[in-house]
């Protein structure tokens, strides 16, 4: 686990003890995040950039695409969360060179925790706090949603149908929500497995 995240948040069970856990959480790491703000009157311009650097259009809806070595991620009118993979060390760098003079880009990197919810009672446990509908059939994968759950801000998509979440809540409120989620999932069982090991970068 990433050594800036919750003390509480280590791999293990908790809750219900017997049979198969719930809920299963896995910490997103080595990943790079930035915002993608597009510049007044060039939405479709930073688009038509993307399309041509990434082979997709920006989403203008609800939903996240994945293009060429990065994923967009809706997060209002003109606005995105861009994530991509660790080999970068500057996701600035790396953006800028598609969208300059279309888009303002701002590294998110280390300020949120990125969690990945699955298991058989996911849905249950997430439905306890958050004020959407995520049954499968009005929610499912690609979606996206900017919404509260458990009273703290987190921006949700959904990664697959199995089903899969992905939870990118702000790391200063990291604390808050973890005890929110373990508490809600306990009487399911939920199971914190250890990330998955992100590949060296290349020296420079």
């Amino acid at each position: 686990m990433s050594d800036r995240t919750h003390a509480a948040f280590t791999p293990g069970r908790s809750g219900r003890a017997d049979g198969a856990p719930g809920l299963i959480v896995r910490e997103c790491v080595g990943q790079r995040l930035a915002s993608l703000i597009a510049r007044r009157g060039q939405a479709e311009r930073a688009s038509a950039a993307a399309a041509r650097a990434f082979g997709v259009a920006l989403p203008v809806a609800p939903r996240a695409v994945a293009g060429r070595g990065a994923t967009f991620i809706w997060a209002g009118p003109g606005s995105w969360l861009v994530e991509t993979g660790p080999e970068l060390d500057d996701v600035e760098a790396f953006l800028g060179a598609t969208f300059a003079g279309t888009a303002s880009i701002c590294d998110q990197s280390d300020s949120r925790v990125v969690l990945e919810v699955s298991g058989p009672r996911v849905r249950d446990v997430l439905a306890k706090g958050a004020p959407i509908d995520l049954h499968a059939d009005q929610f499912s994968a690609g979606d996206v949603a900017l919404t509260a759950i458990g009273h703290v801000g987190v921006h949700l998509r959904q990664v697959s149908a199995a089903p899969a979440f992905r939870l990118s809540v702000a790391r200063s409120y990291f604390g808050t929500f973890w005890h929110w989620l373990s508490s809600s999932a306990a009487e399911f069982g939920c199971e914190v497995v250890a990330p998955d090991p992100q590949p060296a970068r290349d020296a420079r």
